[in-house]
């Protein structure tokens, strides 16, 4: 499996779902939605335990939610990054946006989730690039908040 593409993950992960007689239920958990992370990061297979316990607890489905990285979504992201630091075309958030270009239209990230006793269960999986591109819309809405936060405080001193 390529570290960078997790397609043949999400085969497995469909086939295993289906094999424990589970549901997949189209859906992505939300961040502000109370939940509990699955720990497993040291192992790959870590996300076969998670479905298991889905099953054991006698969850009826698991949300399944992929994410691919869209080229319009990226150029969007390049072009804003490109706004916040003109004219300054070696800026880090410029060259890092322009470097995700080679993944567009890659898998880079599934999140699995059920529900038990009304707490959510998370197992997320992503690649080292998909978490770099969201690291960098983090950065950029930062710097945004920042850059409107400041026009605004310069306008009331006008006034």
């Amino acid at each position: 499996m390529s570290t960078d593409n997790l397609i043949s993950l999400k085969d497995d992960m469909v086939a295993f779902i289906e094999g424990h007689g589970l549901r997949r239920l189209p859906g992505r958990i939300t961040d502000d939605i109370p939940s509990v992370m699955w720990e497993g990061k040291n192992n790959p297979e870590a996300w076969k335990d998670f479905v298991e316990m889905a099953k054991h607890v006698g969850a009826p489905f698991i949300t399944f939610s992929e994410m691919t990285l869209e080229r319009e979504e990226l150029d969007a992201l390049i072009e804003e990054a490109g706004d916040m630091n003109f004219p300054d075309e070696e800026a880090t958030e410029l060259v890092e946006a322009q470097w995700l270009r080679k993944y567009c239209g890659i898998l880079g990230y599934i999140q699995l989730g059920f529900v038990y006793q009304g707490l959510v269960f998370l197992h997320e999986t992503t690649t080292e690039w998909y978490a770099r591109f969201q690291t960098l819309l983090e950065d950029i809405e930062s710097l945004r908040d920042i850059v409107f936060d400041d026009a605004d405080e310069g306008g009331d001193e006008d006034e």
